[in-house]
This record gives structure tokens, C-alpha cells and sequence, in this order.
């Protein structure tokens, strides 16, 4: 390292620094603290005038002011190539299984490993041939990767068109070989590995046009799909008080969803809640391939006990290699759990550079750094005509539930569904506890809009006439009303509400959903008559339990229609018997 690119400290405040410098140092690049043998990565947030101000991603324990800091003229990046899959990280892309291995229980600080395994020997199929016109991200060959096959871009920096002059013949190569040479329109030579680097905070914008999200995504959750949809390429957030269900439905999203890989950002979490991702990984059994869901996943984790700023870096890492898998013509799905403790690690940053607060003293850029993270969402055409796309789905944790407060704001100006969660259902065991009052989606799903919009009706008119039973009671209450809230009392327990102990009713496939939905939407439009309120509900009390029973049979078996005669033949019945009223 040149002389003239190091710096001093001039300032330590917990995890920011400030260095002093002589020369130039680059905004966001990345800096070494140097510490006797430790050396501690850092990144530079701020430059005024010969000072640096940098966030630590380290613990700053025993720095003392006059030690070294080497400038790399280097943003800060993530390794991209074959061997992610199935990996735990840390937000500096560090493989923390390794790093257990090296470090014992306590992970020591200033300590990096390489993210992917250098000398691991890879299995190259080349797909294009000396001579051909490539582009930026176009794929020239593919090594197989789990039960993908992963692959091998052009740099996603190249500029314009590039020739291929040279590329590798069918093998084994590690990601020190080089696989391929290409040259640009100036005649500069470059060569092609396996891998590459790209710099987490830089969007890859290698493809011809960027379409607007229209396809459902199916997450298999009826209350999701069906009354507020996900689109593929789309953006949701599942903002909810504490212990009200937010991991257990993101990890049975990231099971069931319809997309090809899993990333999870584990960001600031509580340790318990990570070890326990890290555990139930593994062991899972992916239903589409039947073999262990990691082989799908990308997992990335800071728990709360971590330096704030590495939150940062693992929420940027995650979308990162979101888009890099996307690259592939892959759907990828981002878990992010949660934003909150990656905002309060930039409101933490913010008021140790002496910002001017916002609302909350959160930094006045919250909205703007929100919102570029969701925007890296999307569904994207390349030029051979393909698609990939990656779905942004954040958590937020407010405090005591409150959804006024600016993070949970500012996520839902940007995001295009909402799946907000309420302490009510979740204490009443009403699973998942996504409130239907509350909760929107702007895109298309897989039920008809005017089911939709009943099956919304119905849950808004049983929840009014619940609210007046509580003032007037029961007995004060007509009974059109009263079975208008017993229908919504069923369609939330019958449709809306799953068992995620339940092997199949954890689960529902579109197929499915749509089938059941539109059997219950006869029942919630039928005008039953009842001669009084116990009779209307005994008999959605037998409905309900019958219903119970149909959602944990498998799909289309003896059971499952069985189950449907029985409760098609209780309607039957119950018509009959509102012809003899009316007779």
C-alpha cells in the first residue's frame, strides 16, 4: 500500500472513525484500520474537507487516536459466483461456518475469509465460441451448482460490445483460471473467471429493459394469494408488533413460494431467532425438489449483538446476489428481516455525524435509502428474450405495533403490498395474523376481483356487526346481521386462517385456492333462512368444522371429496329446507 494513501485517526465515537488523510479519498470506498495485527474493514461515509468519516463494521474496543488507516480506492463488494448456494454469511460476506471453524464460540474481529471456496475445482460447459459478439452479463458457459445450472456471465462492467477472442474447452477449472478473454471496441484485452466482483451498493443494470411486475407471485398462503396477492418483480412488507408471526411466515413463504432461490437478510435480529433459521434450514425438505431447502438458499445474517453498521452491509449483500442469481434468468425471492434495525443502525450513524434529525430522529435520507433498497426489485428482460426477477419482501418492527411511526411509513409509499399484522389476531391464535382490515395490495392475484372484493366485503360487514354486539350485545342484534357475521366468522376460519403444523394445510396450491374459494364464495352469496340465531349458528358451526377436516386432506384425494359431498349435501339440506319456509 502506496504511502501516500494512508490515513490517521483522528476520532473514535463507538463504531464511527475519523481518519485524517493527505491526499484523496474516494466516498464509499473502503478502509483498514490497523490495529497491531488486526486489521479492521471500514467504510467511508463522509469526506470533509482532509477527513474521513467512516462506519466501523467491526467492534472499535482499545483503538487509540494516531493509528494507521489504509484507503483501497475499493468499494465495498461481494463475491459472485458458483459455490453461494447453501451458505451462511455474515454482511461482509464472510462464510460463517468457516469462520466458526477458525474462531471457536467467539467470533474474533478482523478476520475476513474468502466467501467462496478459490481451489474448488468446477465443471465448465462453454455456450459460446471465439468470434462471438457478447454483451455485458451474456452468458458464455455454465458449471452445474446444486440443482441449477449456474451461469458464467460476461463482467457485468463491460462497456459496449465485446468479442470473444478466446474461451476455455470443456473441464474442471477453479476460480483462479481464467475461462475466457474478450476485448472491447478500444482493443483492451480482459480476461473472464468464474466468478466476479461487484460493489454491493451499485444496482446491476445488465439487461435491455426492466417490465413491470404483472404475475402473481403464489406464496401457498390463501390469505396472501388470495385477497392480497404478491406479484413476481414485486415489492411487500409484513410490518407487525413482536411475537406477532413474522419469522414463522417468512420461513413458510420461503419453503412454498413459487420461486427458484431464497435469499434471507437476517438483519440485526435477535440471535435466538437466527440460530433457529440456521438450525430449520438444513433439516427442511424442500417440497419441489426433495432435497434440504438450503440447497435453494442464500442466508445472510447480523444478529443484534453485532457492530450496527455490518446491518447495513447484509441488507446491500443480499440484494446483491438477489440480482446476480436474477442474472440466470432465476426467480429469486429477498427475505429481509427486519428493516427497523437497519434504520435504527443509520439513525445510530446519523447522530454520530451530527446530522440534523428527521421525525423520530431517524436521518432526514430514510425515505430515499428505503426506497432506492426496494426499488432494486423487479422483473427484467435480457437480450436473448429471457426473464428473471427478484421479489423484495422486508419485515418491520415497530414499536408497540405503531404503524405511524417513519419506518413502517416510509416502506409503505414504496412498496406494492401490505400484510400488516395485529396483535388481536395473533393473541387469538388466528393464523397467519395478517389483518384483513388493515392489509392492501395493488397488484393482480389469482382470484377473480369480484370474489375478491366480496370475500373483502364480507370480512368489513362481520367485523361492524361484531363491533355493535359488543355495545348493544347479541340479543340487540337483527339477525340478517347476525348471519352476516357468522359468514365472516367462517370464511376466516374456514379459508383465511392455516395450520402451519399441518403438512398440507400449511400449504395451498393455486389450483386449489381457486377451487375452494369459489365454493365458499357460493356460500357467503347465498341468502340462508335461519329461524332464529342458535339455528343459523349451529349450522355454521357443523359447516366450519367440516370445512376444518376439508383443509387438511390432500388435494383431490378420496378424503378431500368425500369430505365435499359431506358439505355439499349440509347445503343441500339446508336449501331444501329454506323451500319448505318459503312454501
Amino acid at each position: 500500500m502506496p504511502e501516500n494513501r494512508i490515513g490517521r485517526i483522528k476520532k473514535i465515537n463507538a463504531n464511527m472513525v475519523t481518519a485524517g488523510f493527505d491526499t484523496f479519498v474516494i466516498q464509499n470506498e473502503v478502509a483498514y484500520i490497523i490495529h497491531g495485527d488486526e486489521r479492521l474493514k471500514s467504510e467511508v461515509i463522509r469526506v470533509r474537507q482532509k477527513d474521513a468519516e467512516m462506519q466501523v463494521y467491526e467492534s472499535t474496543a482499545d483503538l487509540k487516536v494516531g493509528e494507521k488507516v489504509e484507503f483501497t480506492e475499493e468499494l465495498l463488494s461481494v463475491e459472485l459466483g458458483p459455490g453461494l448456494l447453501g451458505q451462511i454469511y455474515d454482511g461482509l460476506q464472510n462464510p460463517l461456518p468457516l469462520l466458526a471453524e477458525k474462531c471457536g464460540f467467539f467470533l474474533q474481529r478482523g478476520v475476513y475469509l474468502d466467501a467462496l471456496l478459490l481451489d474448488g475445482k468446477w465443471k465448465f460447459t462453454p455456450l459460446a465460441k471465439p468470434g462471438d459478439k457478447i454483451l455485458a452479463g451474456t452468458k458464455i458457459g455454465f458449471v452445474p451448482e446444486k440443482i441449477f445450472k449456474h451461469y458464467i456471465m460476461a463482467p457485468f462492467n463491460a462497456r459496449g460490445i465485446q468479442d470473444l477472442e478466446w474461451i476455455a474447452e470443456p473441464g474442471d477449472y477453479n476460480l483462479k483460471e481464467p475461462i475466457a478473454k474478450i476485448v472491447d471496441e478500444s482493443g483492451r484485452k480482459r480476461e473472464v473467471f468464474l466468478s466476479q466482483k461487484w460493489p454491493v451498493k451499485v444496482p446491476i443494470t445488465a439487461y435491455s429493459e426492466k417490465l413491470k411486475p404483472s404475475e402473481p407471485l403464489v406464496t401457498k398462503m390463501r390469505l396472501i394469494d388470495s385477497l392480497f396477492p404478491v406479484a413476481r418483480g414485486g415489492t411487500y412488507c409484513i410490518p407487525g408488533p413482536f411475537g406477532a408471526g413474522k419469522t414463522v411466515l417468512q420461513q413458510l413463504t420461503s419453503r412454498h413460494a413459487e420461486v427458484d432461490i431464497v435469499i434471507i437478510a437476517a438483519c440485526g435480529e435477535r440471535a435466538g431467532e437466527v440460530v433457529e433459521t440456521l438450525k430449520t434450514f438444513p433439516e427442511i425438505t424442500d417440497p419441489k425438489t426433495g432435497r434440504p431447502l438450503s440447497d435453494r438458499t442464500v442466508i445472510i445474517c447480523n444478529t443484534s449483538s453485532m457492530p450496527v453498521a455490518a446491518r447495513e452491509s447484509s441488507v446491500y449483500t443480499a440484494v446483491t446476489i438477489a440480482e446476480y442469481y436474477r442474472q440466470m434468468g432465476l426467480n429469486v425471492l429477498l427475505l429481509a428481516d427486519s428493516t427497523s434495525r437497519w434504520a435504527q443502525a443509520m439513525r445510530e450513524m446519523s447522530g454520530r455525524l451530527e446530522e440534523i434529525p428527521g421525525e423520530e430522529a431517524f436521518p432526514a435520507y430514510l425515505e430515499s435509502r428505503i426506497a432506492s433498497f426496494y426499488e432494486r426489485a423487479g422483473i427484467v428482460k435480457f437480450p436473448d428474450g429471457s426473464t428473471g426477477s427478484v421479489t423484495i419482501g422486508g419485515t418491520v418492527s415497530p414499536a408497540g405495533g405503531n404503524f405511524e411511526e417513519p419506518v413502517t411509513q416510509a416502506t409503505l409509499k414504496v412498496v406494492g403490498a401490505f400484510h400488516g399484522l395485529s396483535r388481536e389476531r395473533s393473541d387469538a391464535r388466528r393464523y397467519p395474523a395478517i389483518d384483513p382490515l388493515i392489509s392492501w395490495s395493488k397488484y393482480k392475484g389469482i382470484i377473480e376481483e369480484k370474489q375478491e372484493e366480496r370475500g373483502h366485503q364480507i370480512e368489513r360487514k362481520s367485523h361492524d356487526v361484531a363491533q355493535m354486539m359488543k355495545v348493544i350485545g347479541e340479543e340487540g342484534t337483527s339477525l340478517p346481521d347476525y348471519v352476516d357475521y357468522l359468514k365472516g366468522e367462517f370464511f376466516d376460519f374456514s379459508y383465511l386462517q392455516q395450520n402451519a403444523f399441518d403438512p398440507v394445510d400449511e400449504a395451498t396450491s393455486k389450483e386449489r385456492q381457486i377451487y375452494v374459494f369459489n365454493f365458499i364464495y357460493n356460500i357467503l352469496e347465498e341468502e340462508f333462512l335461519f329461524s332464529d340465531k342458535e339455528e343459523a349458528l349451529r349450522f355454521f358451526q357443523k359447516l366450519r368444522q367440516l370445512f376444518r377436516g376439508w383443509n387438511s386432506s390432500a388435494w383431490e384425494s378420496e378424503e378431500f371429496k368425500s369430505t365435499e359431498k359431506e358439505i355439499s349435501s349440509l347445503l343441500l339440506e339446508k336449501a331444501a329446507g329454506k323451500k319448505e319456509q318459503n312454501a
